[in-house]
């Protein structure tokens, strides 16, 4: 990580641990995880402000894993004690998904690429997004152990490829989801234990609705898709993309406040959020979770 990306991954850790800890339980959690928690802190009445003097100066390994932890977005993978990876073909702040395919099957994969990345998903598809002068196994490696889930489309010759098989091998062996997608192949071996979508007859667009409905309902991805939403939401830089995702937290059941209170105390930095449909829409959004709106500024 250089500076800025450290500072700014310290901050947001710093956020989760004040909406979620007392002062108490920040000192057991980061102590538990090795950080210095004797060390002198500023004193400032903020247990954001106190989290990130903690945190300030300990090891990039130590500050990625309790990121990690902490489902907070970044786009780095702690391979082994002291050693960091970086994984730059991830999209900012979006959920990590690992999509593995066979290269007969890399045109429509980019198109179901394209249209999770509306969702917040950010869709690592090997044969679009390795660079053709960089070390493709070990690109492929940085995606598989810094992934948020797996899907697998599963056809005919998937199961006779080599590379498919390991990367399902190394989605079971770290625990993450596995989603596999059925176009004319049974899940087998140990990925048939997992609920499989059968995408006979989907377009890319419904497939791509499914698999988001997936990613936050399951609790292995639930908080990260949540999350990974929320910022994505809060970044948005058309009316039309803020609208988009909006509407899919309003198809979310008991959704948990802190992404609401965090997208209103968020929206005074977004100028599509504030204004026009898109306010109008995350008003609604709030109504329904009894939080109050927030006033247009033509209103002030």
């Amino acid at each position: 990580m250089n500076a800025f990306e450290r500072l700014e991954l310290v901050d947001r850790i710093g956020r989760e641990l004040q909406s979620i800890m007392s002062y108490a339980e920040i000192k057991t959690y980061l102590k538990a995880h090795g950080v210095d928690t004797a060390k002198a802190t500023s004193n400032v009445n903020s247990k954001w402000v106190y989290s990130k003097d903690l945190l300030s100066g300990e090891a990039e390994d130590i500050i990625l894993r309790i990121a990690d932890e902490l489902k907070v977005p970044h786009n780095h993978v702690v391979m082994e004690p002291g050693k960091v990876l970086e994984a730059n073909f991830w999209e900012p702040f979006h959920l990590k998904l690992f999509l593995s395919h066979l290269s007969v099957f890399k045109v429509t994969t980019r198109e179901l690429q394209k249209a999770l990345r509306k969702f917040g998903i950010s869709a690592f598809v090997a044969h679009v997004d390795i660079e053709p002068t960089r070390e493709w196994q070990n690109e492929i490696e940085a995606g598989l152990y810094s992934m948020d889930a797996l899907a697998a489309i599963l056809m005919p010759g998937f199961k006779e490829s080599d590379w498919t098989d390991q990367e399902i091998g190394v989605a079971i062996g770290r625990g993450v989801l596995v989603i596999p997608l059925i176009r004319g192949l049974t899940p087998y071996g140990f990925i048939s234990k997992y609920q499989g979508l059968n995408v006979a007859g989907m377009n890319v667009s419904q497939v791509a609705q499914e698999m988001f409905r997936i990613l936050v309902a399951s609790p292995k991805t639930m908080t990260k898709m949540l999350s990974c939403l929320t910022e994505t939401t809060i970044q948005a830089t058309t009316e039309e993309d803020a609208l988009f995702k909006l509407e899919q937290f309003k198809a979310i059941r008991n959704l948990p406040t802190a992404h609401l209170i965090r997208l209103k105390e968020s929206a005074s930095t977004s100028s599509v959020l504030v204004s026009g449909r898109s306010l109008i829409e995350l008003n609604s959004l709030l109504s329904m979770y009894n939080i109050e709106c927030i006033i247009p500024m033509s209103n002030y």
